[in-house]
């Protein structure tokens, strides 16, 4: 999901191309292997060896630590930078790549008959490259060898490899290459959304998502049937009108073939707005066949943060290719084409929401880390970042690892534990709120546990004792931090109204209620939240309403359990505007 902007080089004349000393290059050495192909995947063929690939390469951000401790700083209500978020400039300085690193990747490129100087273009901070070289090629230059392979249960097909090397200089200089060994797509991972099968409690026109609710008598209706004045009233933003829209904006990404539904605003001061579509990398809108993801994050963001400026990205994924009878035509990864083009922008909303995520382990660690260090740019510009927490509970399936020992283990969820972005768990009822049974939470095995929830994750440990004892990594990063309604919700899907479950109803409704936050500062002169996660955990805690009964089970176990304070099913728990207002 990262990479800013990229560039094309033209291979015309390669074959004769001279290489500089091959004996600096001719030492490849191992940079991620599987032992197995990842569960749900299996081989399918050979690619042409003319087939195209965008190979994007990450390189070694020289002042990366510098962005994580300004990240923190800016974001630290006690710091006395807080709110002083970075500008594009500043942070594309700050990840720019050692100029020794930039040597030696553009002399190994040389090496392989690539010359840097046909490059049409390079991310702002030049730490990522993008170049389009065929399979033959590639697997030369990363001493692998490719395949396709197939994905029944989405019908997704990949070209991918189950090991990469570089020669043993490169390790200190390139982070990650992509595509390699993550076999991810947004087809194959899953969806934190899901229809429910509720025709009972489907609320049958408009006028009924549009009625206000007293957020003093929120009918237990509410909690089976939710619509956006549920929300509002839950969450105590029924009576809040935005005042900044000309500066504060909220974006939901949207991927592949999601798109959202102009018609479907249920309140009645909303009729005849919409939302501002972008769409990105041949990302589709259409009208026609509009997605159930992609209805339930913009009916929720906008029927709760209007009349805020929302912006539904809509994101494609098809790169140029060589058409061939085995070779399938997507190759891009989960959100570098999304990042690429948000991070690539001088203005960017104030406030973002997505809805997707797979299991940790399946995710290249290489890959993740940077993957996660791009969300940190999003933070040091000012973003609010919510990602769904997932709909698994502590783990789907057998939870078996999958480094050939075969334990079975809770499974965390990426990027939910990445600790950069804000992870949101789901609710149910209400008067009071218990956790959802499928809510995803835990910790992260490839993140640890930063220093800003320390003092709320270490109390639950205490009295969790020594329960499920080897089965998760105590010392990782903790998530959901928060958690908001995910189950019960009436979703507009062409004129039609459906009850949709899942953390990706959560998440949506959580953006909502922090871009009114950011349009409470902005209007008060204020700088908006950015990342959100040291705020929350500190001087913000108070105005969560804990949750303190529910579980999330998996993995043949019983799951953790809601507490009191912070917990691995809810978090700190659900929001409350106006504790929140007065706080921030």
């Amino acid at each position: 999901m990262l990479f800013l902007s990229t560039f094309i080089v033209v291979f015309a004349g390669l074959s004769s191309a001279k290489p500089f000393s091959g004996k600096r290059w001719d030492n490849p050495s191992l940079k991620h292997r599987w032992v197995e192909v990842p569960r749900g995947w299996e081989f399918h063929s050979t690619p042409a060896e003319d087939h195209l690939l965008e190979m994007r390469i990450g390189l070694k951000q020289n002042k990366l630590d510098e962005l994580i401790s300004s990240l923190y700083e800016v974001s630290d209500p006690d710091h006395e930078r807080y709110g002083q978020h970075l500008s594009k400039a500043e942070v594309d300085a700050l990840v720019a790549p050692h100029p020794d690193s930039v040597e030696a990747v553009e002399a190994w490129l040389q090496h392989h008959g690539i010359n840097p100087d046909d490059a049409h273009f390079r991310s702002a901070g030049g730490e990522w490259i993008s170049i389009h070289v065929s399979v033959a090629q590639a697997e030369r230059m990363l001493d692998t060898k490719y395949g396709v392979y197939h994905h029944p249960a989405s019908g997704s097909s990949v070209v991918r490899t189950m090991e990469y090397s570089l020669p043993a200089e490169l390790h200190s200089h390139i982070d990650v290459i992509t595509p390699t060994t993550y076999f991810g797509t947004f087809h194959s991972m899953r969806s934190t959304s899901f229809i429910e099968t509720k025709p009972a409690s489907l609320v049958d026109d408009a006028a009924s998502f549009a009625a206000e609710i007293s957020p003093l008598a929120v009918p237990a209706s509410c909690g089976s049937t939710v619509t956006p004045a549920c929300l509002r009233a839950m969450y105590n933003t029924t009576n809040y009108v935005p005042k900044a829209t000309a500066t504060n904006k909220l974006g939901v990404a949207g991927y592949l073939d999601e798109f959202a539904n102009d018609a479907g605003e249920f309140r009645t001061d909303a009729v005849g707005g919409t939302f501002q579509h972008v769409q990105v990398n041949g990302g589709g809108n259409s009208q026609s066949q509009p997605g159930v993801e992609a209805n339930l994050d913009i009916q929720y963001t906008e029927g709760i943060s209007f009349p805020t400026p929302n912006i539904y990205y809509s994101t494609g994924g098809s790169p140029p290719f060589i058409k061939d009878t085995f070779t399938p035509t997507n190759t891009n990864e989960p959100y570098l084409d999304w990042l690429n083009f948000v991070l690539n922008q001088t203005v960017i909303p104030q406030t973002f929401t997505t809805s997707y995520g797979d299991d940790e382990q399946t995710v290249p660690q290489d890959y993740a880390v940077s993957v996660c260090n791009l969300f940190a740019q999003l933070g040091a510009r000012g973003a609010s970042i919510m990602f769904s927490s997932g709909d698994e509970g502590v783990g789907g399936g057998d939870c078996l690892t999958n480094d050939g020992t075969n334990r079975k283990i809770f499974q965390p969820a990426f990027p939910a534990s990445c600790p950069f972005v804000t992870a949101v768990g789901g609710t149910t009822r209400v008067n009071p709120e218990v956790a959802v049974s499928f809510t995803g939470g835990g910790f992260s095995r490839y993140f640890s546990q930063p220093s800003y929830q320390t003092s709320s994750v270490t109390p639950f440990l205490t009295n969790l004792g020594t329960k499920f004892s080897g089965l998760f990594n105590a010392s990782g990063r903790a998530y959901p931090d928060v958690s908001a309604a995910a189950s019960g919700f009436q979703v507009v899907i062409s004129g039609r109204t459906s009850s949709v479950g899942g953390t990706s109803a959560s998440s949506p409704t959580v953006a909502g209620i922090v871009s009114l936050l950011n349009d409470f500062r902005i209007s008060q002169g204020k700088a908006p939240l950015g990342f959100l996660n040291p705020l929350i955990y500190s001087t913000a805690k108070s105005g969560f309403n804990d949750i303190v009964s529910g579980s999330n089970p998996g993995c043949g176990q019983t799951g953790f359990t809601a507490t009191t304070g912070w917990d691995p099913v809810t978090g700190l728990g659900t929001p409350d505007f106006l504790r929140l207002q007065q706080l921030v």
